[in-house]
């Protein structure tokens, strides 16, 4: 990897290094990697993470690999040796295994003073539920936040792990990397960022709790303005088994919406009244049911609405506007989201595929000046 290819992106110059992990981990570092950082992922011998075949993890893109083993005599060293050459590192460890495996905040820390070291976690560093295991969906029950999601009277509908995982907590562990890091520079003192998906999600919530607080939303499923409650911030399912989104909040778009759907507003009750809200879902579902989703995007396509139909991700990459603006790409061989946010002075780039594990340990270690990665990745292929 030349240094042009490099310095591509805000964070060109940026160091991170990640150890090799499972979903919100991996993803941040992505992040860090589109936005330029010069990300080195810490692979460990054996099978990929979720049995996915690495040249297709996505969210290994624009960074490289090099293959160390933690358990090995000379794992830990190598590991801080990098991170004596970093600005950032990045473990998804359960709390106290990066401090046994020798490369915890102290040890990475010793002698670069600078460093961020960033932890991210289901339930943080401390606290009853620290050392268990977990995933998305209990962190985001805990935080109130899947008890929000679903129809009144069903159950709690999963929001796959967007909510958790990456919004909760790769998003603020981002973040958090991020402001360490301008701190750092400022001071020259680094310091360990304790990013939990359960804190993260709960923090999403900040607006609900404050409509909560004024009495503007009810702590049921399914009851709110905008939670599927209201009938004019829902989705309908269409004549051919399709479904549409509405979000007609303001009474400008509503109006709109009303027209298009072929109703006579002055003929429908009060929608700021919620003892009309059923007899409102009726009547736009009846409506809604009368022609296709196809057709239905038709009518509303191109005005204020604020009506859209819902796609299926293969969908959602034809869209003519996603299209335009290159929301989806396909880059080395595969589709997939392109960059976000765009940068007007220093865009990014997807530079690199999938890494694939220890793919870049001899250009690492010329790069990095860490000489112990070749001796590392030699004794991992001899299966040491």
């Amino acid at each position: 990897m030349d240094t042009d290819s490099r310095e591509c992106g805000p964070l060109a110059g940026v160091r991170v290094v990640e150890l090799a992990g499972i979903g919100p981990g991996p993803f941040a570092a992505m992040l860090l990697a589109d936005l330029g950082a010069d990300v080195v992922r810490v692979d460990r011998p054996g099978t990929p993470a979720l049995g996915v075949d690495s040249a297709h993890d996505v969210t290994n893109r624009n960074k490289r690999s090099v293959l160390v083993d933690l358990k090995a005599p000379d794992g830990p060293a190598t590991v801080r040796a990098l991170a004596a050459r970093a600005d950032i590192l990045i473990e998804g460890y359960r709390p106290g295994v990066a401090e046994r495996l020798g490369v915890g905040p102290q040890d990475c820390r010793a002698g670069h003073p600078a460093l961020v070291y960033g932890r991210m976690t289901g339930w943080g560093q401390d606290g009853p539920l620290a050392p268990r295991a977990g995933h998305d969906i209990g962190y985001i029950a805990t935080a109130g936040v899947l008890g929000m999601i679903g129809a009144a009277g069903g159950p709690p509908a999963v929001p796959a792990n967007l909510l958790g995982d990456y919004a909760g907590g790769s998003l603020y562990l981002v973040v958090g990397v991020l402001a360490a890091l301008h701190h750092a520079r400022a001071s020259g003192i680094g310091q360990v960022v304790d990013a939990a998906i359960v804190d993260g999600a709960a923090h999403l919530t900040a607006v609900v709790h404050g409509m909560l607080a004024a009495g503007a939303w009810r702590d049921e499923r399914g009851r709110n303005l905008l939670d599927g409650g209201c009938p004019y911030y829902a989705v309908y399912p269409t004549g051919d088994g399709g479904w549409m989104a509405v979000g007609a909040l303001e009474p400008r778009f509503y109006a709109e919406f009303v027209r298009l759907l072929g109703l006579a507003a002055d003929e429908l009750p009060d929608r700021h009244d919620p003892r009309h809200w059923p007899g409102l879902r009726a009547r736009f579902a009846e409506r809604f049911k009368t022609a296709g989703r196809d057709a239905w995007t038709a009518v509303f396509e191109g005005t204020d609405a604020c009506v859209a139909p819902v796609l299926s991700l293969g969908e959602a990459a034809r869209h003519p506007h996603l299209a335009h603006r290159a929301t989806f790409t396909e880059a080395h061989g595969i589709a997939q989201p392109g960059l976000a946010p765009r940068f007007a002075t220093t865009p990014g780039a997807l530079r690199l595929p999938p890494a694939r594990p220890g793919a870049h340990q001899a250009e690492v270690a010329r790069d990095w000046h860490v000489d112990a990665l070749t001796a590392a990745g030699t004794e991992t292929e001899n299966g040491r």
